[in-house]
């Protein structure tokens, strides 16, 4: 661990317990935020696919800020979902929220997240030249 590397912590629970940072800012721009889902304050705040996928986005835009970055400097999203059929749902929340940014996107089908109320967790790269 260098002096050089940010990380930055939301204050969940997992966080301490399992040993990681919910972002971690590179030298040079590059800022990477940790699997992001809809729990605020150990519960589900939102229901459904499209109000998870906004309300993970939200969590991980926060971790952002922490750093000095915005929603227009993502470049890469990576979005997990429980259920083919949501693909629709966490994709309109995505083209809401990223539309005019167009970061490199993956959709992945998983088996399970860590809570079975969940059906989406994020993950985001974003990246500002000289950006400390």
């Amino acid at each position: 661990m260098t002096d050089s590397v940010r990380r930055v912590s939301s204050g969940g629970p997992w966080e301490e317990r399992f040993g990681y940072s919910r972002a971690v800012q590179l030298p040079g721009g590059l800022v990477l935020v940790s699997g992001c889902t809809s729990v605020v304050d150990g519960q589900i705040s939102a229901g459904g696919p499209h109000e998870q996928a906004v309300a993970s986005f939200q969590a991980a835009f926060d971790a952002l800020k922490q750093v000095g970055l915005g929603r227009e400097d993502v470049v890469r999203t990576r979005m997990y979902l429980t259920h083919a059929r949501d693909v629709d749902e966490v994709g309109r929340a995505h083209k809401e929220l990223f539309d005019d940014v167009r970061p490199a996107a993956s959709m992945v089908i998983v088996s399970g997240l860590v809570d079975p109320s969940l059906v989406v967790e994020v993950e985001i790269e974003a990246y500002r030249a000289g950006v400390r």
